[in-house]
């Protein structure tokens, strides 16, 4: 296919950019997020928690090392649509199983290369969360802002359902032999973990694995009786897409679960239990999208690098006082990590799996192992 094929990017405010499609025809729309990573485009268009959202990197250069299929974080790229500001599209590594643009076009993913990104993204930063549209058919520039203000957006909505597992199933595979874990397996006996899918990424159940966990996913709406008649050790509530205070039916399992048994969140699964603890949470600007982001553990004065990808948040001054602020974001001082004082409960917003991203956080799921040998 002949890479000069245009596309066009709309905002809601009536930006509109011309660009060149680098992936599949035609048109998708949704939550423009910025990511300020500078690798792992595979991981990120494979993260479920994208579902509902246009991917915009910052980084210029996107595809170098091309797509190897073992680097996905799930069965299928779930991001609306791809922007970046140039796109490889002769990727140089061993380990490549296609091109980027190739894969794109595989999965059905919009894309679109020769963006201003720097204007673009300041555009968010500026203007707050806003929808867009990427069209290779569409060229009108008022049907495309139209079209870019009749976009869902992910306030409201509850995409855990639309990502989650539609049944149980037991996940048994650890770390693969070239992932750079820094944590020992766990040697001690094995501890039976139940773990929500509200979008949950591979590599997430490989961490519970390798900290010695046998794992059980269940699907976002699973009732609380269902998990407890499982006998697990813990409960594990995973990252996952869009409000969290629209997954009313998993916020009505984890209120049944508090107090009867350990549970560990991440991400959605932190917003889930602010929520059934007596937190609030709203939407933020433009989010925290990345592998970049600084969090300090407030408990231990260690600063880690984490990699995140939400877009709501909890309020501080909303947590009561039974919850304990353990993990502050060093950028813009939000709430990144919480614990019970009572309960075994703790949670926290960034993502201690990596993949991408560093692996500064990956001890807290041998702590969630830790907490539950306790």
């Amino acid at each position: 296919m002949s890479t000069t094929q245009k596309a066009w990017l709309a905002l809601e405010t009536g930006e509109i950019m011309e660009g060149r499609a680098v992936g599949a025809m035609g048109e998708k729309s949704g939550d423009l997020v910025f990511n300020t990573a500078m690798t792992g485009y595979h991981e990120i268009l494979t993260d479920p928690s994208y579902s509902g959202q246009v991917v915009l990197m910052t980084y210029p250069l996107i595809g170098n090392y091309g797509v190897a299929e073992e680097d996905a974080e799930s069965c299928k790229a779930w991001a609306e649509a791809f922007i970046c500001k140039e796109m490889c599209q002769t990727p140089s590594s061993h380990r490549a199983d296609l091109s980027l643009p190739d894969w794109l076009r595989r999965e059905g993913i919009v894309a679109i290369e020769g963006i201003d990104t720097r204007k673009l993204t300041r555009i968010v930063r500026e203007a707050g969360s806003l929808r867009c549209v990427i069209s290779t058919e569409e060229s009108n520039p008022e049907a495309l802002v139209k079209k870019a203000r009749s976009a869902i957006t992910t306030t409201g909505t509850n995409l855990a359902e639309v990502v989650s597992c539609k049944q149980p199933y037991t996940w048994e595979e650890g770390y693969q032999e070239t992932y750079p874990f820094l944590a020992p397996a766990a040697a001690t006996s094995r501890l039976r973990c139940v773990a929500y899918d509200f979008g949950a990424k591979r590599n997430i159940l490989r961490s519970l694995v390798h900290a010695g966990f046998d794992v059980t996913v269940v699907p976002a709406g699973t009732p609380a009786d269902e998990v407890l008649a499982m006998d697990p050790d813990g409960i594990f509530l995973s990252n996952g897409p869009g409000d969290p205070s629209a997954v009313t039916p998993a916020i009505d399992a984890v209120a049944n679960l508090v107090g009867k048994k350990p549970i560990f969140g991440i991400c959605l699964g932190h917003q889930i239990l602010s929520i059934v603890l007596g937190a609030k949470t709203y939407k933020m600007p433009f989010g925290h999208h990345g592998a970049n982001h600084p969090v300090r553990d407030i408990l231990t004065g260690k600063v880690e690098i984490t990699s995140q990808n939400h877009s709501f948040a909890v309020e501080t001054d909303s947590l009561p006082d039974h919850l304990e602020m353990t993990h502050v974001n060093l950028n813009d001082g939000t709430v990144e990590g919480m614990k019970h004082r009572t309960e075994s409960i703790f949670s926290v917003q960034y993502h201690p799996e990596a993949a991408p991203g560093p692996l500064d956080s990956t001890h807290l799921f041998s702590r969630f192992g830790a907490l539950l040998r306790k």
